[in-house]
């Protein structure tokens, strides 16, 4: 995709992924006419801007900014052509206690950049979901599915804009804040690697994992789809063996809201699901494109009826051998294989 001359906005800029996207445009030659660092985090934004002094990144933008402010995300999109909305209030037990702050972020503040695109010269906007919003069992996967409908529907409503909206949605992300890799990692000093339920399992993809997906989506996206990556599982207790074997491992039972195995499409899904090779995409009810068409040009395949992809159920799985391999790759550089 040409992004040269392009203005692009990043809500939550400063977290894990916005901060792989911006390396990620940074630092492959593309010309951005600017990149938006839009967060509430000064401090974060603070120290991002160290790392990209501003005399050899004049493109680079920060914005300090909360998506909860319509008047503020409107400002801010101010001459941006593409939009990646990645601000979420993420942490399930704290969501569970401060439920309207989540409904407030999450849901309203979807809202808030639907509104704010609509009426600025946003061209594409992709917004980042969650596994957690695939049969949401805690209240942060129950916003991100508002979330998700919202960005979907938002195509219903652009009238004589060609906007498109566009979601992706992927599990854990390797080494990514508050996952459970880090964790581990900084138990192992300690000797003890509580393992919540030896049955558990997630999928896994790496941060430049996510960055593809953004990037596939922000280009090849007709408005409406939520796409799904093609990405390996993993066990807890492999995860628990790669990094410390020589630890106890105490089973301490499953937290509020959390389940055995992630869920990113659902069997009551499977009935708008296609087959796209690298991805799945689930396909809106309603669209402005003609499904044919679609199938035609992706060379799409749907999926049977009553498929459902779980990260209990994959055919594509990570070894202890594998999972080392990939925390010095992705977590640790000095983590010893």
């Amino acid at each position: 995709m040409n992004l040269n001359n392009k203005s692009i906005l990043i809500t939550g800029g400063t977290g894990s992924l916005g901060k792989a996207l911006t390396q990620h445009l940074l630092e492959t030659g593309t010309e951005l006419k600017k990149l938006v660092i839009f967060s509430r985090d000064e401090q974060k934004q603070f120290e991002m801007a160290q790392e990209y002094p501003q005399d050899q990144y004049p493109q680079l933008r920060f914005f300090i900014g909360d998506v909860r402010d319509e008047a503020r995300v409107k400002r801010a999109l101010k001459g941006i052509d593409y939009v990646i909305h990645a601000a979420a209030m993420k942490h399930v037990p704290i969501a569970e206690y401060n439920p309207m702050e989540c409904v407030k972020t999450n849901i309203m503040g979807a809202e808030n950049i639907i509104n704010a695109c609509l009426e600025t010269e946003v061209s594409r906007v992709v917004a980042l979901s969650t596994d957690k919003a695939a049969a949401p069992i805690n209240l942060y996967g129950a916003t991100k599915l508002a979330s998700d409908k919202l960005f979907v529907a938002a195509n219903n409503i652009t009238g004589w804009n060609p906007i498109k909206f566009s979601v992706v949605r992927y599990g854990n992300v390797m080494g990514s804040n508050g996952s459970v890799i880090p964790f581990f990692l900084k138990k192992k000093k300690e000797g003890v690697l509580p393992i919540t339920d030896p049955t558990m399992t997630r999928f896994n993809i790496s941060l430049q994992g996510g960055v593809d997906m953004v990037m596939h989506a922000l280009e090849h996206a007709w408005g409406g789809e939520i796409f799904v990556p093609k990405i390996p599982s993993y066990k807890i207790t492999d995860v628990a063996e790669a990094i410390g074997p020589e630890c106890e491992k105490p089973v301490v039972g499953i937290r509020p809201g959390e389940k055995i195995h992630e869920e990113m499409i659902t069997s009551s899904d499977s009935y708008n699901t296609y087959d796209l090779g690298k991805y799945y995409t689930i396909l809106p009810a309603t669209h402005k494109w003609k499904k044919e068409e679609y199938i035609e040009h992706f060379k799409a395949k749907k999926v049977k009826p009553g498929f459902q992809y779980n990260s209990g159920e994959n055919e594509d799985w990570e070894s202890i051998d594998d999972l080392r391999k990939l925390i010095k790759e992705h977590v640790d550089p000095t983590f010893e294989v």
